[in-house]
């Protein structure tokens, strides 16, 4: 039993697994970048296709030598629990001039004294493996006239119970080892990343003693606790952490972005081979599409009519969903692949959740590192925003950055797309089949304030954590985000204080649970918005007279509102981040402080 050749082992894999990382970053965010910058057309795609998969085999490495480490560590704790079990027994041994035989089994010498005039002999204590059976041994220790029997006994009973122990460990941990090997080729393919998911489940539930010695993630703790707590791991617990419990750390508010960036591509990439594993299964369960059409006056059916059965019609409907989830997810990788495409910096997957509340998902990716930004600002999209179309509110981010970065004298920013709430589906009568549409009601934006609240605490702890000030930041709400972001700023008490941002933006807001910005603790001069006309007017208007989210039928571009109304040239409710438009200049202006160059109504 040597515990230290598996922990050498296991450090080996943890240094392998750092050099995979390394590769995989090297290769997306240098090569790539690259690439983006001096590749066009048919040349840039296929080289895109080719380094992504060479990406993806080093993040499979970094992820399965993770697991392998937590493996080997887990059993070279449980191993060496025995072995320390087993070593206090042997000197326990030679303390009382015992001796333990190669079987287990120990000698003791002859008592001192003698016995009705006999010298009281020595002999040889075993232990057993069932209880009944040491029960009798310790029976017979205490009857026995040689005083040395008694710790004999209980020597070999430590003994055969260390060696049990260590037994146990070796039966536990040889099948989850020989079953962390992978394919025979080079390609990582779904199924290998399902597999990924199997082998950390298992090695988890192996595993929990080892990691039950690790400092717990903590429960419901502030982001500055949170921030501590993880500054205050060692590099080998922030390995098994991450390879472990990849979704609880992505999520983990107050955390640099690097490892909640980390966390999340584990479960990104873990998620997509489930995902399409799943729907290639539900392709081959495929009914029947058509079925003869009957005529309802005479029971018969019509030559040559059919209608959609009932159960294609469900299967399709479970198709779509997983396919839109894939779509989704491929949106976000193809977003990593183009780092340098328009100058983008590299992105951070800040949050995410295949299915998120509501079976809509939850995408929070950061274009730039904002723990070391001078400007960051945070994007909370509206109605209809799902996993499936996340595209638009992500190219909304990376314009955003694009043009702040453009305007920027010498700064750098980082901007986010948050969406992490169940957003409405519908917005006007009748969509989606909604005789009321759900943006009409405040509940949706009740349960995501919050959980933006906690985020931008969390986002501000890191970067404390990272600079040592909070920078500048800009929260920015579009339609029924913008309801979010008011009972954001409301779900905060004593000691809390105001929304943890320097500056609320919002465009096409059909109100904010506020008639005032004051009432939801903005600053003067620090409250922006922006109307566009068409559909736009109809948006806030219904959200001022028909849905009721603007207090007194307040809206934020009212002046009583109190915000600096922004002149825009938006020509509907979704064209405030049109390239080259004044609105989007406005949006950067805000997002890098410089005020004084916005176009105030």
């Amino acid at each position: 039993m040597k515990p230290t050749e598996f922990e050498q082992a296991a450090d080996g894999y943890r240094t392998a697994g750092q050099m995979a990382q390394a590769a995989k970053d090297h290769l997306t965010n240098v090569v790539g970048t690259g690439m983006n910058r001096d590749l066009k057309g048919k040349a840039l795609e296929a080289a895109r296709g080719e380094l992504g998969e060479l990406v993806k085999d080093f993040h499979y490495t970094q992820t399965e030598c993770g697991v392998l480490y937590t493996a080997l560590m887990g059993f070279a704790y449980d191993i060496g629990s025995a072995k320390r079990k087993l070593e206090a027994a042997v000197a326990d041994a030679r303390a009382d001039k015992l001796t333990i035989n190669p079987d287990g089994s120990v000698n003791y010498p002859a008592g001192p004294g003698k016995t009705d005039g006999k010298t009281v002999e020595g002999g040889t204590a075993r232990g057993a493996t069932s209880s009944s059976a040491q029960a009798i041994f310790d029976q017979a220790a205490r009857f026995d006239p040689n005083p040395l029997y008694g710790p004999a006994q209980a020597i070999a009973s430590r003994v055969v119970a260390a060696l049990e122990e260590a037994t146990a460990a070796d039966e536990k941990w040889a099948p989850k080892l020989r079953a962390l090997k992978a394919d025979d080729d080079l390609t990582v393919s779904d199924r290998d990343w399902r597999d990924v998911t199997s082998d950390t489940d298992g090695v988890r539930g192996a595993a929990g003693s080892y990691l039950a010695t690790l400092d717990a993630i903590p429960k419901e703790g502030s982001a500055n606790d949170n921030a501590q707590w993880w500054k205050e791991l060692s590099a080998e617990e922030k390995s098994t952490l991450l390879a472990m419990q990849p979704a609880a750390i992505g999520a983990l508010n107050g955390l640099p972005a690097d490892a909640r960036d980390e966390a999340n591509r584990m479960v990104l990439a873990q998620a997509q081979g489930a995902t399409q594993q799943r729907l290639d299964a539900w392709m081959a369960k495929e009914p029947d599409r058509y079925s003869p059409y009957l005529n309802p006056m005479t029971g018969r059916t019509v030559p040559g009519a059919f209608v959609t059965t009932p159960q294609w019609t469900e299967w399709d409907k479970q198709r779509n969903v997983l396919k839109g989830r894939i779509d989704g997810m491929n949106t976000i990788q193809d977003r990593f692949s183009r780092t340098g495409e328009r100058g983008l910096p590299e992105a951070y997957l800040l949050g995410f959740d295949a299915e998120g509340k509501g079976g809509d998902g939850r995408v929070i990716l950061a274009n730039g590192n904002p723990d070391t930004a001078d400007h960051t600002a945070v994007y909370v999209p509206g109605t209809g925003t799902r996993l499936e179309g996340i595209s638009g509110d992500l190219e909304r981010g990376e314009r955003l950055w694009v043009k702040s970065d453009g305007v920027t004298r010498s700064s750098n920013v980082s901007t986010i797309t948050w969406f992490d709430y169940d957003a409405p589906r519908s917005a006007i009568p009748g969509e989606k089949g909604d005789t009321l549409p759900e943006a009409m009601f405040d509940d949706r934006a009740a349960d995501g304030g919050p959980v933006l609240r906690d985020f931008l605490d969390g986002n501000r702890a890191a970067h404390m954590e990272s600079t040592g000030d909070a920078g500048h930041s800009t929260l920015i709400g579009h339609s029924y985000g913008t309801t979010v972001i008011g009972d954001a700023a409301k779900s905060g008490g004593w000691p809390d204080g105001p929304l943890p941002v320097d500056d609320v933006l919002v465009a096409g807001s059909p109100g904010m649970q506020a008639d005032r910005a004051g009432d939801l603790g903005i600053p003067p001069g620090h409250m922006w918005a922006m109307g566009g006309e068409g559909n736009d007017t109809a948006v806030r208007e219904g959200g001022r007279w028909f849905a009721g989210l603007g207090d007194n039928w307040t809206i934020p571009t009212d002046p009583a509102f109190g915000s600096n109304v922004l002149t825009s040239d938006a020509k509907d409710h979704s064209a405030f981040w049109d390239e080259k438009s004044l609105s989007l200049e406005q949006q950067a202006y805000v997002i890098t402080g410089q005020y004084e160059r916005t176009r105030v109504e």
